[in-house]
């Protein structure tokens, strides 16, 4: 019997964003949460300093909605619907992630070695945090908008940059997994 600790199925999910998106669609909105940063950024002023922020930020203020209901909903999610879990991983991605210097991969869902204080202040954990948030914003405004944009908002429209842009990401999490991953933890 399943609890209301373990994960939703795909058909509760599915269709559940499926009608968000229909919904969003139907009243001529697009979602993502880069979009977000952008209106934040207006309304902090930002379009006095950058053309890019300014706009009419408040046609935007719907979306800010999304942002919040993303926090509520994680908090909700972390401290009322999640059990204790393990990771049911594959043997030979838990002995490669060993290799790695990741001792209890499988058993929590953040593991300690990236999402601890003491790794994320580390030298390397900095590095990695401003490095990789500067690829993720260039990457983000370059692309004219993030993963959940274009894999959500772009492809169930059907348009053509958001398929390219979907592609381009994940073959750079497959280049940054088998490629780089391996050179920062080795």
């Amino acid at each position: 019997m399943q609890s209301i600790l373990d994960p939703w199925p795909w058909y509760i999910s599915g269709p559940l964003i499926a009608l968000i998106m229909f919904v969003l669609i139907y009243f001529g909105k697009t979602f993502g949460m880069s979009s977000n940063l952008r209106t934040l950024c207006a309304i902090g002023g930002a379009g006095k300093k950058a053309k890019f922020f300014d706009f009419d930020w408040k046609a935007q203020r719907w979306n800010l909605t999304v942002v919040l209901g993303a926090v509520i909903g994680g908090f909700i999610a972390h401290f009322y619907l999640s059990g204790p879990i393990n990771i049911d991983l594959n043997p030979a991605t838990v002995q490669a992630l060993k290799t790695l210097g990741f001792n209890d991969a499988g058993k929590a869902l953040l593991p300690p070695e990236l999402y601890s204080w003491d790794a994320v202040l580390s030298l390397k954990g900095l590095s990695i945090l401003i490095i990789g948030g500067f690829l993720v914003g260039f990457g983000t405004r370059y692309a004219g908008g993030c993963t959940s944009g274009h894999a959500i908002t772009g492809l169930s429209s059907l348009q053509l940059p958001s398929l390219i842009a979907v592609i381009g990401f994940f073959l750079g999490g497959l280049i940054m997994i088998h490629l780089i991953f391996p050179l920062i933890f080795n």
